[in-house]
């Protein structure tokens, strides 16, 4: 089973670094499915994967002089700040409800890149003062859905930046850097919580580390900025019907 499971795994990971995202939108389910607790398996497991796909993709995007470092450093510090706290909130939510807060992430990032995939790619940056003020505050709060539900925020951070005025694949490197801070952050913050499978863990590592210097070698290469978008925002619709249909 673990084998299997670091197969899927390696595919969404090429998938979600080509979107700027670390994975665990569709990790966490796919642990779920498999039949993986939620809560103390699912979710931190979500997170480390998560924060590793997007240091390897973030690796490939720095040297490519992809990612907006000085520009990230606001949402950097404060999701770090807030995934932990997230993390800690977990214990305190039923399991039912932290799913359905998944489920409405999923589909609001969905209509997000698909709303955007038919737009142009912004012209005008929005002015360097506002972004930082905006970047720092939506950090915080981004941090903290993302130690709460297993998510590393990108599903949030990419549309904020491409909404500041960052060209598509500018946003999706740069989210890819912000989001190992949050990730990892928010893995500790469970970890602490006693929430950990090392099993499972060192069978997926691998095939995220392969899988996710694909995907971003294929974005940067190949990938149009409309096609990342639309095809994320399928992506998260069809696994967000799935899990809907898995409460009744």
């Amino acid at each position: 089973m673990p084998f299997l499971v670091a197969g899927a795994i390696l595919l969404l990971a090429a998938l979600f670094s080509m979107l700027g995202l670390g994975g665990s939108m569709l990790y966490v389910p796919l642990f779920k499915w498999v039949g993986y607790d939620f809560k103390s398996v699912a979710i931190p497991l979500g997170l480390l994967l998560n924060g590793v796909t997007a240091l390897s993709a973030s690796i490939y995007y720095l040297r490519a002089k992809m990612v907006d470092v000085r520009g990230a450093i606001p949402l950097v510090v404060t999701s770090f700040i807030g995934a932990p706290i997230g993390a800690v909130l977990t214990k305190h939510v039923p399991t039912r409800i932290l799913i359905i807060l998944f489920i409405v992430g999923m589909i609001v990032a969905a209509v997000q890149m698909l709303r955007l995939g038919g737009q142009a790619e912004p012209t005008v940056m929005m002015p360097g003062r506002k972004r930082m003020v905006l970047s720092g505050v939506a950090g915080l709060g981004i941090g903290m859905i993302a130690g709460l539900l297993g998510l590393g925020g990108g599903f949030l951070i990419v549309p904020i930046l491409i909404a500041m005025g960052y060209p598509t694949k500018k946003a999706a490197a740069t989210s890819a850097f912000v989001v190992v801070f949050s990730s990892f952050s928010g893995f500790a913050g469970h970890v602490a919580e006693g929430h950990f499978e090392p099993v499972l863990m060192l069978s997926c590592l691998v095939a995220v580390v392969i899988g996710s210097q694909l995907g971003a070698k294929l974005m940067n290469e190949r990938m149009k900025a409309r096609q990342i978008r639309q095809m994320f925002g399928v992506v998260l619709l069809l696994v967000a019907f799935k899990l809907t249909a898995g409460l009744f």
